[in-house]
């Protein structure tokens, strides 16, 4: 059960990247701020890689977000459960800890509760599960990166 809601949730993440894939004349800062709220206004300096930040954002698009600081570099999700097990749930938490585009500056925890006796009790989640996700959200920032480069 715990590998099918695992499954589930990266099959979501893949699709969400899938959807991102598709061609977008905006501007690459634009869609960045937009994304987080500022206005055009506002001075444009995250404390955090931007390209991680947008690709964090792109693969947990369809997760509910409780916090998102782009500021402070992190992303929690709430609670999520696949429409198939409801006796599971899964929260993400993504830390961006640079400027730069590198993996070390990356780090994703996935938190995972089962359900037994009607009350949540934590489980554990395979470090795989973390790894890809990782590697997804790297993938699409260098993506997005190569996109903004090849852009007049």
């Amino acid at each position: 059960m715990a590998m099918r809601v695992i499954q589930i949730l990266l099959a979501v993440v893949l699709a969400v990247q899938l959807s991102a894939c598709s061609s977008s004349k905006s501007n690459t800062a634009d869609m960045e701020w937009s994304q987080i709220g500022v206005s055009a206004v506002a001075p444009r300096s995250l404390g955090v890689n931007a390209y991680l930040w947008q690709a964090a954002l792109d693969t947990f698009a369809s997760l509910p977000l409780v916090k998102a600081d782009p500021f402070g570099g992190v992303i929690i999700s709430d609670w999520y459960t696949a429409p198939t097990s409801h006796n599971e749930r899964m929260k993400v938490t993504v830390y961006i800890m640079d400027r730069r585009l590198l993996a070390e500056g990356l780090k994703v925890r996935v938190f995972r509760q089962v359900r037994n006796n009607g009350e949540w009790q934590n489980a554990t989640v395979n470090f795989d599960v973390e790894r890809k996700l990782e590697d997804t959200i790297l993938t699409r920032a260098r993506e997005l990166r190569l996109s903004a480069v090849r852009r007049p």
